[in-house]
């Protein structure tokens, strides 16, 4: 059963209302390790599906463009307090619609069409909107890009440091997608201070791990900041953007009325909540747990033979690069759905093989850490995805079989935020 319920749903539109479902079910039987999805709380839920979604409220609190906005500025200015005081900043921008909008109004912010940035290079773990080629930051604007080094499959900092003084970029990105280890923001901070850059922080990973504790803050060392609200966080599908006081104004104007006209009010209410939820002290508990387990899974894998880029990990994320096994990332990654684990292919660094078919899988344990495992399961789990990559290897659906029923065993043991199945 669903929780909230659905039973208007369920009335007025039952295939929806099914596969939502259906959805919920999947979600609850499988071992969910995409390292960008999580699970909310029913509070968030609820947030997310209350009547705000009726609202429209361009602007913003206290000069908006519509009236009857008597209780949408109070949610937003809770919304934009509770960010403040959790990460410590200045300024946050709570109306981007997801990640990709609050990074475009970075550049907006910022830099005028022509003008170089620098991020570290998709293949090598940054994010399409960094710069990359097919991404309207890479068509735009200038990219430079940094790497990580093949030796370490850590980022490359005197490497950062020659490009960011030979080319003067106007923008530094640091963070990005697969990046499994601890980011230097003073490092990278003393190097756009010698550029004359600007540094952003692209926390969307690590937003909950740097709430919790769990990972260093760039608070202090990047003038401006974004993040999904998702992902480690464990809030609704939107973005922040938190800056220092003195580049608050350029951010909001960037945002409204640069790239958005009125922000999703539903959204911008579970955001508060989930920024409650944050500031609690289990919260800390909880990112320190999914540091624990991502360790306790790269250590598991290593006993197995998995070569993990970069050797292991400091957060939630781990990068394995199938290449010494004999498998392709794509066709293992189906294999482990249909055995109940569910992860994401992946390109690895310096990947000989093509961006649609990698060599590497990647996956992060904040999902299997709401739902309660712990380091105790881990050996299990690593077992699992060591015999479906073998099978996959031989083509045996038989072990697939046996293995997402051992899955959905071990799962009922575990509640899940938001669905349970009905008695």
């Amino acid at each position: 059963m669903h929780q909230p319920s659905l039973p208007h749903l369920h009335d007025q539109d039952p295939d929806i209302a099914g596969l939502v479902e259906a959805e919920a079910r999947r979600q609850y039987e499988k071992i969910r390790l995409i390292a960008s999805e999580n699970y909310v709380s029913p509070a968030v839920l609820e947030a997310t599906g209350s009547v705000l979604t009726n609202k429209y409220s361009e602007g913003y609190a206290g000069r908006r463009y519509y009236e009857g906005q008597q209780n949408v500025d109070p949610i937003e200015l809770l919304a934009i307090e509770r960010a403040k005081a959790l990460f410590g900043v200045e300024h946050a921008n709570v109306q981007p619609y997801s990640g990709s909008p609050a990074n475009l109004a970075v550049y907006m912010a910022f830099l005028d069409p022509g003008d170089k940035v620098m991020g570290l290079s998709l293949p090598m773990g940054g994010h399409l909107t960094h710069g990359w080629s097919v991404s309207a930051t890479g068509k735009w604007f200038t990219p430079v890009r940094y790497d990580v080094r093949a030796d370490t499959g850590r980022v490359d900092m005197d490497q950062v440091r020659d490009l960011a003084l030979k080319e003067r970029p106007k923008l530094i990105w640091c963070g990005g997608t697969a990046i499994p280890r601890t980011i230097d923001f003073p490092a990278f901070a003393e190097i756009a201070r010698e550029a004359g850059a600007v540094l952003a922080a692209d926390i969307a990973h690590i937003a909950g791990l740097i709430a919790g504790g769990a990972h260093p803050s760039p608070v202090g060392h990047a003038e401006v900041i974004s993040t999904t609200t998702h992902k480690t966080l464990r809030g609704p599908r939107g973005a922040m953007v938190m800056s220092t006081a003195e580049h608050a104004k350029a951010i909001d104007k960037a945002v409204f009325p640069g790239l958005q006209g009125g922000p999703h009010d539903h959204t911008t209410a579970a955001i508060a909540v989930a920024l409650k939820e944050a500031a609690q002290p289990e919260f800390a508990d909880y990112a320190s747990q999914i540091v624990a387990n991502a360790r306790a899974l790269a250590d598991a894998l290593l006993e197995r033979g998995y070569d993990l880029v970069s050797g292991g990990t400091d957060n939630h994320l781990i990068l394995i690069d199938l290449t010494n096994k004999g498998v392709a990332g794509k066709p293992a990654a189906q294999a482990l759905d249909r055995a109940g684990i569910e992860l994401n292919y992946n390109a690895v660094p310096f990947d000989p093989r093509k961006p649609f078919d990698p060599s590497g899988l990647r996956l992060g344990t904040s999902s299997i850490t709401t739902r309660g495992l712990t380091e105790q399961q881990m050996p299990q789990l690593a077992a699992w995805i060591d015999e479906v990559v073998q099978a996959t290897a031989k083509d045996d659906e038989a072990v697939l079989a046996r293995i997402a029923d051992q899955v959905r065993e071990l799962l009922a043991g575990y509640p899940m935020p938001g669905w349970a199945p009905t008695p």
